[in-house]
C-alpha cells in the first residue's frame, strides 16, 4: 500500500468573500495527519445532546461541498462540482450507518454556493428544520491535489462549531470524507471517532467442500477493496497491528498452520511461527511486541505468547481440556480467552502471564470468541444458547446484553472508539458468509457489502 498524504490545513477565519478567493494553506510534506488549525471547545454538546435518545433525533443537514472553480479531478468525471457531491454523500452514509444521527444528504437539499461556506444562509436551513449543518468546499490544485475543507454549524445559534481542512491525493478523497465524518461525530458526541479506519477479513469463495479463503482489506465503508493473497493456502482469523503497518494471520498449506506478519506496505510476509500443531487465534498484543496463539498439543489445546519477531514461545494456560482466543485488555494487563475447562464453552480472564485465572461467563448458554473493548470497559463475545448471537458484558462478566438475534452471529470485532462491533453471519439455508454491524444499543444494525462472501472481520485503529 502506498504511503497515503493526508495533511491538515488551516482554514481562513474570515467569511468567504469571492468566489475566486484561495482557501488553501501551503501545507508540510509528510505522511501522517498534521493538525496546524484546532478550535478551542474540543468536547461534546452539552446538556441534553449528550443523551443517545436525543442525537438520534438530531437532525444534520449535509448539502454538496461547493467549489470556487469546477475543474477536472481524476478523483470524478463531474470535476470538483460533483466531486463535492460525493465527498457529502459519503459523510451522510457514514452518519446514518451510525445510528445516531439523522443526516440528511445533498440529493435532499440546495446547492450552496462557494461564498456561504463560511456565511450560511441561516434563513434557508433553519426553515427545513436542520438543527446542524455541515458545509465543505473542494478545490483542485496544480499538482493535482484536492483541498478540501469542512465546517460544522448550530443553526439555531448561528454558531460554528468547528472546522478543519485537509489536502489529499485524488485517489484519496474518501479518506477527506471520512475525516469530515469523524470531525462531526468527534464534536458532537465528544467521544473519539473510527470513520477514518480500515478492515480486514477473510474474503471466501467457491464450493463449501473447497472453500478458498484470502485475506482482504477495504475502508471502514467497504470502499477501495483490496484481496492482499491469492488463496493458493488458507488465510484465517487476520488482526491489525497497533501501528497499522501490519496484518498477524495464520495461514495453513498443505495442513500445515504458520502464524504470518504481513507488511501491508511492501507486501512482505515475514513467519513468526511454524508449530507442527493445530494452531488457531493469533492476537496482537497492544504494544505490538508479542503475539497470542493457541496450540494443540498432545489433546490439549493452551495459550502460547511468542515474540512478534519470531523466537522461544511461553505457555500461559495449562489444564486439561481446551484453551484458545486470547485477546489482551487495551492496558496490556489481562488476557480474556475462551475454555471449556469446566465442561462446557465458557469466557475466562487472567493475568498478562497467565496467572489469576477464572470464569466470568455465567449467564447460560455458551461463551466464545471474546475480544476486549478498546475503552476497555466491555467485552463482546458469542453467546451460543441455541442460536449464535454477538453479546457484550463487563470485565467482571456481568451486565449481560445480547445485540443480536441473527441464527448465526460470531467472531465480534471492535470499532476503534468502542462503539461498534462488527461480526460476521451465516445464513440459515445457503451456508453463505457477511460481514454486518452492530452499535452498542442493539438497534442499529447493517449488513456490510463486499464483493465475496465475508468471514473473521478484524478491525483496524484510526489511520495515521
Amino acid at each position: 500500500m502506498k504511503k497515503l498524504i493526508l495533511l491538515v490545513v488551516a482554514l481562513i477565519a474570515s467569511p468567504l468573500a469571492a468566489q475566486n478567493q484561495d482557501l488553501s494553506t501551503p501545507a508540510p510534506e509528510g505522511g501522517e495527519v498534521e493538525t496546524v488549525f484546532e478550535d478551542e471547545e474540543t468536547g461534546g454538546l452539552t446538556g441534553s445532546t449528550t443523551d443517545e435518545s436525543d442525537w438520534q433525533d438530531l437532525t444534520i443537514a449535509i448539502p454538496g461541498f461547493a467549489t470556487d472553480r469546477d475543474v477536472p479531478t481524476a478523483a470524478s468525471n463531474d470535476g470538483t462540482a460533483g466531486l463535492g457531491k460525493d465527498i457529502a454523500r459519503v459523510i451522510t452514509a457514514n452518519l446514518r450507518n451510525n445510528g445516531l444521527f439523522q443526516p440528511i444528504g445533498p440529493d435532499q437539499l440546495p446547492q450552496p454556493g462557494f461564498p456561504q461556506i463560511s456565511s450560511p444562509a441561516w434563513g434557508t436551513w433553519a426553515g427545513r428544520g436542520n438543527e446542524m449543518l455541515v458545509h465543505g468546499y473542494v478545490q483542485g490544485r496544480a499538482d493535482g491535489r484536492l483541498v478540501v475543507g469542512c465546517y460544522l454549524y448550530d443553526v439555531a445559534l448561528q454558531d460554528e462549531l468547528i472546522r478543519e481542512g485537509w489536502v489529499v491525493p485524488a485517489a484519496d478523497w474518501r479518506r477527506a470524507a471520512h475525516k469530515c465524518s469523524d470531525l462531526i461525530y468527534s464534536r458532537l458526541t465528544g467521544e473519539s471517532p473510527f470513520f477514518d479506519s480500515r478492515i480486514a477479513y477473510i474474503a471466501e469463495t467457491g464450493p463449501k467442500e473447497k472453500r478458498v479463503k484470502r485475506l482482504a482489506i477495504m475502508d471502514s465503508d467497504g470502499a477501495n477493496h483490496r484481496f492482499l493473497t491469492l488463496g493458493s493456502a488458507t488465510a484465517l482469523t487476520p488482526r491489525y497491528s497497533p501501528d497499522y503497518k501490519k496484518l498477524l494471520y495464520l495461514s495453513y498449506v498443505d495442513g500445515n498452520p504458520r502464524i504470518y506478519v504481513y507488511d501491508i506496505g511492501t507486501g512482505r510476509q515475514q513467519l513468526v511461527a511454524e508449530t507442527g500443531n493445530p494452531t488457531l487465534a493469533p492476537r496482537w498484543s497492544p504494544d505490538g511486541r508479542s503475539i497470542l496463539y493457541s496450540m494443540a498439543v498432545g489433546g490439549n489445546t493452551d495459550i502460547y505468547r511468542v515474540p512478534a519477531t519470531g523466537g522461544q514461545s511461553v505457555r500461559l494456560t495449562n489444564t486439561p481440556g481446551i484453551d484458545i482466543g486470547g485477546s489482551y485488555s487495551p492496558d496490556g494487563s489481562k488476557i480474556v480467552f475462551e475454555s471449556d475447562r469446566s465442561g462446557s464453552q465458557q469466557c475466562y480472564v487472567m493475568n498478562a502471564d497467565g496467572t489469576g485465572q477464572r470464569r466470568i461467563s455465567f449467564h447460560g448458554g455458551r461463551c466464545a470468541t471474546p475480544e476486549w473493548s478498546p475503552r476497555g470497559d466491555q467485552i463482546a463475545f458469542t453467546r451460543i444458547a441455541g442460536d449464535f448471537n454477538i453479546a457484550v458484558m463487563e470485565p467482571s462478566g456481568r451486565n449481560l446484553r445480547i445485540l443480536t438475534r441473527g441464527w448465526q452471529d460470531e467472531a465480534p470485532t471492535w470499532a476503534p472508539n468502542g462503539r461498534i462491533i462488527q461480526f460476521f453471519r451465516t445464513e440459515r439455508n445457503s451456508g453463505r458468509t457477511a460481514l454486518h454491524q452492530v452499535d452498542l444499543t442493539g438497534r442499529n444494525e447493517r449488513k456490510l457489502r463486499t464483493p465475496v462472501d465475508a468471514s473473521d472481520p478484524a478491525w483496524g485503529p484510526i489511520l495515521p
